[in-house]
């Protein structure tokens, strides 16, 4: 496969603990069983690149609110339990795009300039 989408959505859902491991019995059960899956998936299943909402969540714009009360709660608790931070505490902002692969920036060799005589 080379539609990264795909292969996304395969990897998310090879690790589900619902996984069929024998067929459908018939049509029917197996429309049923990608129903509630993709149920799941975009009201349940909380994805990270965006922050730990649910694509529902997003696509009805209340992620930002989401987003913003969870980065009070985290800060309150850390001015409450410093110790608990190794680090910096994550970042919940509000993701404006979103990349299944997101291309990384190349570092560019430098050129020469000189002629060779």
């Amino acid at each position: 496969m080379n539609n990264p989408y795909i292969e996304s959505a395969f990897r998310t859902l090879k690790y589900r603990p619902e996984l069929p491991v024998k067929p459908f019995e018939d049509l029917l059960a197996a429309r049923r069983w990608v129903t509630d899956l993709a149920h799941w998936y975009n009201h349940e299943h909380r994805h990270s690149t965006i922050g730990f909402v649910t694509p529902a969540q997003r696509h009805a714009g209340l992620d930002r609110a989401l987003l913003e009360k969870r980065s009070l709660v985290y800060e309150q608790a850390r001015q409450e339990n410093p110790q608990r931070w190794s680090g910096q505490p994550r970042q919940w902002a509000h993701v404006d795009t979103v990349h299944l692969n997101p291309e990384t920036p190349h570092i560019k060799e430098p050129q020469n300039t000189q002629k060779i005589a």
